[in-house]
Order: C-alpha cells, then structure tokens, then sequence
C-alpha cells in the first residue's frame, strides 16, 4: 500500500459510518458471541494459535460476522483477502486461487480468504473454491445470513467448520453503544453528549439484536440534535424514537426467516393459539409478505387441520382470500385476522388429509379399478344393451334419502379411507357413516 493509498484508506474510515468506525479489532474488544469466542472456546483458541481450519460463520446481520473475520485478519499471519458475493464473479476466484497458489510455494505463506455474503455464490462458484480449500491452498471464512444447509454446496460444508451467531443481547447492546460515547477517536466522545436512560433503553429494545442498527441509531440522534446553550447535546426518548423509527423486522422473503415464521404461523394455529397465529400474521405483514402467499396458507390450513371438524373454517378462509384481492392491503389484514382468529379456535381433525392419502395410495396399487356396471353413465343410445346402470338404486327413493349398495371397484369393497374423528362437526358425521353402515337394506321403496 502506498502513501496515497494509506490516505485515502484513512479518510474513508473518518467518513464511515460509526458502526464501521467501531468494529472491534481485537478478541477481547468483541461483545457478546461468547458461545463461540468466550475464553476457551474452540474457535477463541484457533484464532490466537493461529491455526485455523475453513468456517462458515452463520447468523442475522449486525451479529459480528464480518467483525470477527477483520479480528481474525488482524491476529493471523496468514495473507487475508476479503471478497463480496455480490460483486465476485468465477473469475476472481480464480485470480485468487492463483495468487494464494503462488504466494505458498514461493513464501510458504497460506492464505485466508473471506467471502461475504457466500451463499450469493451460485453452484459453479462455490465449485470454483473446492479444490483449493481442500488441498489447503486457502482457507476459507464465508460469511452468511441464510442457512448454510440450503445455501452451501453441501461438499465445501463438509470440509468446513460451521459457527452460528445469535443476536446480540440488550446489556451487550447498551455495553457497545456506551463504548462509543465515550471513545473520542473512533466514536462520539468528541461530543458532549448526554442520554436519557429510558432512550437508551428504547434504541437497544428495538435494535433487535442488531448491533449495526444499534449504533447507526444513536449516532444518528447525536449528530441531528443541536447543543443546547450549555453545549450539551441531549437525546431524549423522543429523539430515540425518531432516531430508529421502528424495530427493523428480519425476513428474508426467500430465507429462512421466511420458512421459519411461516412455519411457526401455521403450528400456532394447529396448535389452537390464536395469540401467537396473530403475532406471525402481524411479523409476516410488516416484513411485507405477499398477503396472497398468507392467504393461501391459511386457506390450505383450513382444509388440513381444520377439516370437517368445522367445514365453515374452509369458507372463512376462502372469504379473506377473497378480501385479499377486493379490498386490498392494509385494510384487508382483519378479514385475514378473522380467519387465523376463527381457524385457531376451531375444533381440529387432520382426517380428510389422512382419507385423501389413503385413496391416493390404493389408487396407486390397484390393478384396475373398474367403476362397477350399475354406476356407469347410461345416458347415450345402446348403453342398457352393455348392462350399464341396471340394478342401481337411486338413493331419493328411500327413508333418509339412503340405501346400500356398492359404490367402490370391486377390489376396494370393505375398505374405508374417511375416518371422522368425534371433534366438533365431524361427530356428527361420524355417528351418521355409523348409522349408514348398520343399515342393511330394510329401506322401503317410496312408491311402493
């Protein structure tokens, strides 16, 4: 690097966001992650023996990924170099690849590759890298947001370590915000600045874990708020709030905070709660789900778990559906709360999935599942000739509106694919499929 370089490189971090200008560079400076970084922990003691294997460090943004990867480039003697997914193409892969092959056989030096942002990396890229990370050409550091299992070649997986971080907790939050304040280099402390505890309180709660969100938002504050006449800039609970606005809700619409909640939505409302089926309503609204996408689940919901333990479940559901594209958003939200309300609160049976499997599957095996001759269509000239429909008895014709006869293919006789459950509705379905097969035929013929 030279003078210009080093000039430049400085005045971009004066310009950095205070976020970037505290990014820890030391092990010891890093708060919270203790599971993984703690004394004594594994990845802790790799670090400072410098004897690191390929990672894939795993976890929300603002949790330190790209933090301990600088700590790591700061401490190891290895040569770093630090890519983005985003803007990486195979080509400078394989730039890398040559000069980490070079710089070992020349200096006997390995290198340390980050990537972030790894699983923007598609298929042919992240190939790109296997050879070389198992030959040990290059270790590997690779940074991401999304599950490592759906979004990493599961072979270089394999030949990495995976650590997953979680977000940070309140007391680091505040820890790390306080740090800032104070320090007159990298932070605020050039500022006289003095906070509310209660604004502190609030920036910290709706930061979610987010560290960058964190310090972004009390920066902020600072900076936008004149000194009064004793130079003092004051945050407020009202400067706090208008600092971070809202609580920054994290959903990938194609990740896992996608899956993830959406499965939670759904297992709330199997599981009869309503409070926590609205809570994942109200977290998949303000992330700006597709309302139609939730609409279909709850519409597929209502036919699954819901059943004919209480079929109107199914109409409610096809309603807010319907709301959904005739009203539109935000007003359509209560239709839809009406249905996960209603669908939560019904009394559950899975047993139309159970039937329609079971059918499924002996359709399956059959061997040929010939539609027995009574029940054939005798609606065209020369049918009665082929003894379609002779012998079928037209079920209007006897008390209750019922009479035995077969109805399945011959080698379906006796089976049964719907068992209703005694829960709500279904109870009475239950007691009437009962009834109908303890008949045996004693209906009399309403014309005789």
């Amino acid at each position: 690097m030279d003078l210009f370089e080093y000039g430049r490189q400085q005045e971009s971090e004066k310009r950095a966001p205070l976020a970037a200008r505290m990014r820890p560079r030391t092990l010891d400076e890093i708060v919270g992650q203790s599971h993984i970084i703690g004394k004594g922990r594994l990845l802790r003691r790799a670090i400072e023996a410098d004897q690191l294997s390929s990672l894939i460090l795993y976890g929300p943004p603002g949790t330190g990924k790209t933090t301990l990867a600088r700590v790591i480039a700061n401490t190891t003697s290895a040569h770093f170099e630090q890519i983005n997914a985003v803007t990486a193409g195979v080509s400078d892969i394989r730039r890398l690849i040559q000069e980490a092959q070079e710089r070992l056989g020349m200096y006997g030096q390995k290198t340390v590759l980050f990537i972030d942002e790894i699983h923007r990396f598609n298929k042919s890229q992240q190939d790109a890298l296997l050879p070389s990370v198992e030959d040990g050409t290059i270790i590997l550091i690779g940074a991401t947001t999304e599950n490592p299992s759906f979004e990493v070649n599961p072979a270089l997986l394999s030949r990495s370590r995976l650590f997953q971080l979680h977000p940070i907790g309140e007391e680091d939050l505040m820890t790390l915000i306080r740090r800032a304040l104070a320090d007159e280099h990298r932070g605020l402390g050039a500022y006289r600045v003095e906070v509310e505890e209660a604004a502190l309180q609030h920036i910290v709660r709706m930061a979610g874990g987010d560290a960058r969100n964190a310090l972004n938002a009390i920066e902020l504050a600072v900076l936008t708020t004149d000194p009064d006449e004793d130079g003092v800039r004051r945050i407020t609970l009202e400067v706090a709030e208008e600092s971070i606005q809202r609580k920054v809700i994290r959903y990938d619409k194609s990740g896992d905070q996608h899956y993830d909640t959406v499965s939670a939505f759904i297992k709330s409302m199997r599981g009869s709660d309503p409070d926590a089926a609205l809570y994942y309503l109200a977290k998949m609204i303000q992330a700006g789900e597709d309302p139609r996408f939730i609409a279909r689940r709850v519409f597929i919901h209502a036919a699954e778990d819901v059943g004919m333990a209480d079929p109107r479940a199914l109409l409610i559901a096809s309603a807010a559906a319907h709301a959904v594209e005739f009203i539109g958003m935000p007003e359509a939200q209560i239709p839809l709360a009406q249905a996960v309300i209603y669908i939560a609160t019904a009394p559950k049976s899975n047993a139309v999935v159970r039937g329609i499997n079971e059918a499924m599957e002996a359709v399956k095996k059959e061997s040929r599942g010939e539609v027995p001759p009574h029940l054939r269509d005798a609606h065209f000239p020369g049918a009665k000739g082929q003894n379609r429909g002779i012998g079928y008895q037209y079920p209007h014709n006897y008390p209750r509106g019922y009479v035995p006869q077969q109805y399945l293919p011959d080698e379906h006789v006796g089976k049964t694919f719907y068992h209703p459950t005694d829960m709500g509705y279904e109870g009475k379905l239950q007691q009437f499929l009962r009834w109908m097969k303890g008949e045996s035929g004693k209906g009399t013929d309403r014309e005789n």
